[in-house]
């Protein structure tokens, strides 16, 4: 896949209906190696079944109009967004999606459905598109004892709007050990 995305070839979204950040083409933010190790994991899990080798690119990306959860504006939006969604679940008769409880996985069915009731909140109002979502996502074990930073904490970029990949490139291999 790494060899056909670095000869040109488009990057498909991701459409799982557990995507954290909802659907679209999903980044490590300046931590290739991360994103290595990710796929390293995936690779034995059966969604990671079609992995034969692990690997990454880089990709420079313009964030365009990004929707930014690491500060109060882009909090505000996803919160409303939340506050409707539940509102029409109630509505309908239907039972809210539930992120998996467990830290250790990574199914995120009631953020990827609070996503998806935004850019509908969006559309309907004919606001402009969110190009690019970004959020800090606090993961894995405390780095040591009593530790407030985990392991594989990362800052993750969701690009909705194919057109802000600018270029794809290859990890240079010291950025991956």
């Amino acid at each position: 896949m790494a060899e056909w995305l670095l000869g040109g070839e488009p990057f498909q979204k991701s459409k799982n209906d557990y995507d954290w950040l909802g659907p679209g083409i999903y980044f490590w933010e300046a931590n290739p190696l991360r994103g290595l190790e990710y796929a390293t994991d995936l690779q034995s899990t059966t969604w990671g079944s079609d992995i034969t080798t692990p690997a990454v690119v880089g990709a420079i990306i313009d964030l365009g109009h990004c929707l930014d959860l690491m500060n109060s504006a882009g909090i505000r939006q996803i919160q409303a967004a939340y506050v409707t969604y539940i509102a029409n679940c109630e509505a309908a008769g239907y039972e809210p999606l539930k992120n998996s409880p467990d830290v250790h996985q990574l199914q995120r069915p009631l953020d990827c459905a609070v996503f998806a009731q935004l850019h509908a909140i969006r559309k309907d109002n004919m606001e402009q598109p969110i190009d690019t979502v970004r959020g800090a996502f606090v993961e894995g074990e405390p780095v040591y004892k009593g530790a407030g930073f985990r392991a594989k904490s990362h800052i993750q970029i969701c690009v909705c709007n194919t057109s802000c990949i600018k270029g794809v490139f290859r990890v240079p291999q010291e950025q991956l050990i």
